[in-house]
């Protein structure tokens, strides 16, 4: 059986915490051995809120770093830096001429992020299209994504069939991989909200770089409830069922399984502390003793441009060729 081909992407905008982790990079990991996988760190996306211009280049090596760190192994997936592939600002520009204004209107991160700006810029309204054309390029059929994505894939289907259906078959349709629990992992002092690095209160967010100390802090800080009693109930029990699904993506265990090992808040806070230090301990190191490894990392970061280029370019010679642009003329070589 073929091995399914995957493609994914994390900002380069701050540390990464453990719901990236739990709702998707750790996929990436599990995936890099039966699949044809190309990882990404999207800093043009990033381009689209407020950035510091001048930590951008050291944010992206630290990302790259943090990939590697958690388990990534170039030997086996390709890592790689958005912008140093150009065919992925090429392909969007043909596909936001087969995207629709409607559609791009409808996007919830749009209109989450576009309702607290005076002036939107344009590359925040057009984005998504960018996102779709990072997974057509690589002819990828699973997309490990957070529940919160699957809106960004379903446009990146919806262009790839219409253009298929105008210029005839040239994109593969992508399927979402999402995790079975975790997918979306909350904020610890907000329940309601998932976890984010952007979050108001960083008692919230657990950090893969959080010592251990600080882990066990956040965790035991978690806000519940005064009902005291264990229950898997994601409605009317959002902060303990939180919990719950933490534990359950460590350890493979059903959330509602789990529930009923406790009869108290605390013993149930004890052991998520205790699996969420285990598993970021060993990730920690590693991000370490990367530190030190500047020239590794780019290299990583070269070799998987090349690599991204050799597929990437296929893919949009193959869109240009059925959307009828003319082929350029081969360059001379020196």
């Amino acid at each position: 059986m073929d091995r399914p081909r995957i493609l994914s992407g994390i900002q380069p905008t701050g540390e990464m915490h453990l719901g990236n982790y739990l709702g998707a990079l750790r996929l990436w990991v599990d995936a890099q051995y039966d699949a044809l996988p190309h990882y990404c760190v999207v800093d043009l996306h990033s381009l689209t809120v407020q950035i510091d211009s001048k930590h951008l280049s050291k944010r992206t090596l630290d990302a790259v770093a943090m990939l590697l760190a958690i388990g990534l192994d170039p030997q086996h997936c390709t890592i790689f830096v958005q912008s140093h592939v150009p065919e992925h600002t090429s392909l969007t520009w043909i596909l936001e001429c087969v995207a629709t204004m409607g559609e791009l209107g409808r996007m919830t991160q749009f209109k989450d992020k576009g309702s607290s700006q005076e002036s939107v810029s344009a590359g925040l309204f057009t984005y998504p299209v960018l996102m779709a054309a990072d997974i057509l390029l690589y002819d990828a059929n699973k997309v490990p994504i957070g529940d919160d994505q699957r809106q960004h894939l379903e446009l990146a289907r919806r262009i790839a069939g219409r253009f298929n259906s105008r210029f005839g078959e040239t994109f593969v349709m992508p399927e979402a991989l999402v995790p079975p629990v975790a997918a979306r992992v909350m904020d610890l002092q907000n329940p309601g909200s998932k976890m984010s690095k952007s979050s108001e209160s960083s008692l919230g967010t657990v950090f893969l770089l959080d010592p251990a100390d600080v882990v066990v802090s956040k965790v035991k800080k978690a806000v519940t409830d005064s009902d005291g009693t264990v229950h898997y109930d994601p409605e009317n029990k959002p902060g303990i069922s939180n919990l719950l699904e933490i534990l359950s993506a460590i350890t493979s265990e059903r959330p509602d399984q789990l529930a009923l090992k406790y009869s108290s808040y605390g013993a149930l806070k004890t052991d998520v502390a205790g699996a969420v230090t285990d598993i970021l301990r060993p990730i920690a190191e590693r991000y370490k003793e990367l530190s030190n490894e500047d020239a590794y990392v780019r290299e990583v970061i070269r070799n998987g441009a090349m690599r991204a280029r050799e597929v990437a370019s296929v893919t949009l010679a193959r869109a240009t060729e059925a959307i009828g642009l003319l082929e350029p003329p081969a360059v001379a070589s020196e």
